[in-house]
């Protein structure tokens, strides 16, 4: 790390603040965190185990859960036990490296779940509206991951590079961009450029493909004249139409929120 990062001998720290309007020793917090925690990782591993186990389930729907699983897990990972160390032990400081490190795994998971419900949204038109062209994809996953980890790079890659000599104090109780970039005391144009251009590359095309295809899905399920098979066509899409809202409503509130 440059000397510009650092405070005499001492390496940069930040400190991590608690949810808004909560203490910072709400150990009833901690709880339903803890539990929370704990459903998640059961949750995931239980389903990726049932898909590796189970042959009947490899179809191109659950390869797509698998992945969002996978990505779900590592945004678990990622942030909650910061969390849980500031309700439960009021560890709140958290070193540079681990601080850049925790942004671009949080930043990068994000954007992997954001591409494959892309993915399984474009899957899922593609088999309503046009079936007979309809291949089932397993090879998307790669790409996907790819995407996420290589997209992100780059801005912790320039944050690294940023003196701080502001307020070591974040908003959040894990490290995000925009959060960090605050308390950057030089010049942040490239990373904030470079930082809205990667949002909107992912989720920003992400959500509009996701909408166009749900509308293109919408559309055809309604021409369908037989009810039975606009119900069937219907049910194919209720479990990812539940994923983009899990996934999009937290998202909306922490920008609202920030």
């Amino acid at each position: 790390m440059s000397s510009s990062n650092r405070t005499g001998s001492t390496p940069l720290t930040f400190i991590l603040t608690c949810i808004p309007g909560l203490p910072m020793s709400s150990c009833w917090m901690a709880l339903p965190l803890c539990c929370l925690y704990l459903l998640m990782l059961l949750g995931n591993c239980t389903l990726l185990w049932m898909v590796k186990t189970d042959h009947s389930l490899h179809t191109p729907i659950y390869y797509f859960l698998s992945m969002l699983s996978l990505a779900d897990l590592g945004l678990c990972l990622s942030t909650l036990p910061t969390m849980l160390a500031i309700f439960w032990f009021e560890f709140t400081s958290l070193r540079f490296e681990a601080c850049v490190a925790q942004m671009y795994f949080i930043h990068s998971f994000s954007a992997i779940e954001s591409g494959v419900l892309v993915a399984m949204a474009f899957d899922r038109s593609i088999a309503i509206c046009y079936p007979l062209h309809y291949i089932p994809d397993n090879e998307s996953g790669g790409v996907i991951f790819m995407r996420g980890l290589c997209v992100v790079l780059p801005v912790a890659v320039l944050i690294k590079e940023m003196p701080f000599c502001r307020s070591h104090v974040l908003s959040h109780s894990f490290c995000l961009h925009q959060d960090m970039l605050r308390l950057v005391c030089g010049d942040v144009r490239v990373n904030s450029l470079y930082g809205l251009t990667a949002v909107i590359l992912t989720k920003g095309l992400d959500s509009l493909t996701i909408l166009l295809s749900y509308t293109m899905i919408i559309r055809a399920i309604l021409s369908i004249v037989s009810r039975e098979a606009r119900a069937k066509a219907f049910n194919m899409c209720i479990s990812h139409l539940s994923a983009v809202l899990i996934f999009y409503i937290p998202l909306i509130g922490l920008s609202i929120s920030h």
